[in-house]
């Protein structure tokens, strides 16, 4: 198959079964290995930006369509969606090349008598696609942002919260930028320096980080694990934003990451328990920490909203990365826009509660509580941190003394990094002290 032909379906996998955009291209690119390397980062730049911008495309499409996107074949629809994404956002492809491919691409689908239609909608998006006309910023901001930058209106209401409008349309504009990779540096093993030589000896580029000295943006990757730099366990990936200790709990481990930052701060001395509810999962914190050279790790198969007494009142430290919305995520992740409401917001801030509320017990007298989510979402994290020091007798710490760079809420205890404040995922992290 062509490169277009394997992005359709790729497209229609991920939206008509509400599959996860990564595991479904990797699974579809595994099952197309005769694609080269150009062509296959051609399929994920086709597959993510077309989803990262679909309510813009569907816009776009509406106006230059009859037919409403809602009443249209998803074939034709996703065919549509793709070629406009080439037409919109890509400068290397000729408008030419997206319609013709698309007409030969419905034909080849079974839609030859729609051919004519593809043709006729594409040209005119071409034709026109300097002259889009969006709603006025000045008096409709929101359905300007929802459509300008594809995100759902009921999130943009969500933010404003607790964020200005500006902020938001940040935000969004942020998120547009393709994800990087970011290594984090096994410190047990190397420095920055000896790290840099050997992703050099694979002709991999890299930049500093922003606010982490052991954290490196790689670009020209192609698959980081057939790497000699990865599997001789130089680094692990871990963005950036995510990036302390005796006896530490990470009650939601998998897949690690933050298992194997503590043992590299920890300098490969004391215990780290990570939890994970699936088996599958914690081998994959197994093999990390081999392939690390980290022995303090013990993976252990366990609920974070269960109480285990074992470990009452024996933690230095328990790490609450808690399962999220994901807002933070959506250049990684753009499909995550469409599927989540508010109704999973307000499920997943209790589940977070009742991981919090039974984790608390584990932590020592002057012990901390790390609470983090990859989110934004005022309910699911400064609410839920601010009930969980009423409730539990807590209270937050200072957080500027660990960090380099100014935050006026670090003194609060915690701190809320947006997509568009370091170019990384957007993350929450608050400090939270047993009195």
């Amino acid at each position: 198959m062509k490169e277009r032909e394997v992005a359709l379906y790729a497209i229609l996998d991920i939206l008509n079964e509400k599959a996860y955009n990564n595991i479904v291209l990797r699974r579809t690119l595994a099952q197309n290995s005769h694609l080269s390397m150009v062509q296959r980062a051609f399929v994920t730049e086709l597959v993510n930006g077309t989803l990262r911008n679909k309510i813009n495309i569907d816009y776009i499409i509406s106006l230059y369509s009859r037919t409403p996107v809602e009443k249209m074949k998803p074939v034709i629809l996703n065919n549509l969606r793709i070629s406009v994404y080439q037409i919109m956002y890509m400068d290397k492809v000729p408008d030419s090349a997206a319609c013709n491919e698309a007409v030969e691409l419905a034909k080849k689908r079974g839609f030859g008598t729609l051919a004519g239609f593809v043709n006729g909608v594409l040209r005119n998006i071409a034709r026109n696609k300097n002259n889009i006309k969006y709603p006025d910023r000045e008096k409709y901001p929101i359905d300007y942002i929802s459509v300008k930058y594809s995100y759902p209106l009921w999130l943009i209401e969500y933010w404003l919260k607790e964020l200005d409008i500006d902020t938001i349309e940040k935000i969004c504009l942020s998120n547009r930028v393709p994800p990087k990779v970011s290594a984090c540096i096994n410190t047990l093993k190397t420095d920055k320096d000896g790290l840099k030589k050997a992703l050099a000896a694979d002709n991999i580029a890299m930049t500093d980080g922003v606010f982490k000295e052991n954290a490196l943006y790689l670009s020209k990757t192609r698959d980081i694990t057939e790497t000699s730099a990865f599997s001789d366990g130089l680094y692990h990936v871990m963005d950036e934003s995510s990036q302390k200790g005796d006896r530490v709990l990470d009650c939601c481990a998998a897949p690690g990451g933050k298992s194997f930052y503590c043992a590299y701060k920890m300098e490969n001395e004391g215990e780290i328990i990570s939890a994970d509810i699936y088996e599958h999962k914690l081998e994959l914190i197994r093999s990390g920490a081999e392939r690390l050279g980290i022995s303090i790790i013990k993976p252990v198969l366990s609920d974070a909203a269960v109480h285990n007494a074992e470990y009452d009142g024996k933690m230095d430290c328990v790490l609450a990365d808690a399962p999220c919305s994901g807002f933070g995520l959506f250049r990684k992740k753009p499909d995550i826009k469409y599927n989540k409401t508010m109704e999973d917001v307000e499920a997943l801030a209790k589940i977070q509660r009742d991981i919090l509320g039974t984790c608390q017990a584990y932590v020592k007298q002057g012990g901390c509580l790390v609470y983090s989510t990859c989110t934004i979402s005022l309910k699911e994290n400064l609410e839920n941190m601010r009930w969980f020091c009423r409730e539990y007798g807590f209270k937050p710490d200072n957080i500027q003394k660990y960090l380099n760079f100014e935050c006026k809420t670090a003194k609060d205890g915690y701190i809320q990094v947006l997509p568009c404040d370091f170019n990384t995922d957007g993350f929450f992290i608050a400090r939270l002290v047993r009195e």
